[in-house]
């Protein structure tokens, strides 16, 4: 049976990991020098957080975040709305066959850890965490 090239069982590929931290850079360093002349995004300061991109490398989700959360949405549309430029940046920075077409979306990690955080502070997952380990049988320590 032939293995297709794009299957999606298996995670990111060393390449598309590589790829994708080399264009978070890219943009983080170019937002954070203001190189983008929009008004939404002359006075806020944006965190890359993370770049995913397809096996082929022509597309690239950008996962974003205002600091401190404020004015998420109105971000992510100054970032779409100057993608192409963005795209030009990244293109001059990162030697790759095509350039990859940019998409912007919110990072919600942060609120995951956030959530994450409260649950382990519960006091019915503390009193979980803090039994004591149970032996596996008889003859193992």
């Amino acid at each position: 049976m032939a293995h297709s090239r794009f299957e999606t069982s298996k995670g990111p590929s060393q390449r598309q990991l590589r790829v994708g931290e080399l264009i978070r850079r890219t943009l983080s360093d170019c937002l954070a020098r203001g190189d983008i002349h929009d008004e939404d995004l002359a006075r806020t300061s944006v965190t890359v957080g993370e770049v995913r991109t397809s096996p082929d490398l022509r597309q690239a989700t950008v996962f974003v975040l205002p600091l401190g959360g404020i004015d998420t949405e109105k971000v992510i549309e100054a970032l779409n709305r100057n993608r192409g430029e963005l795209r030009r940046m990244v293109n001059k920075s990162v030697t790759l066959k095509f350039s990859p077409e940019l998409k912007f979306l919110p990072d919600r990690s942060f609120d995951q850890m956030d959530e994450t955080r409260r649950l382990l502070s519960e006091e019915r997952v503390r009193q979980d965490l803090s039994k004591p380990q149970e032996s596996a049988g008889p003859g193992e320590d």
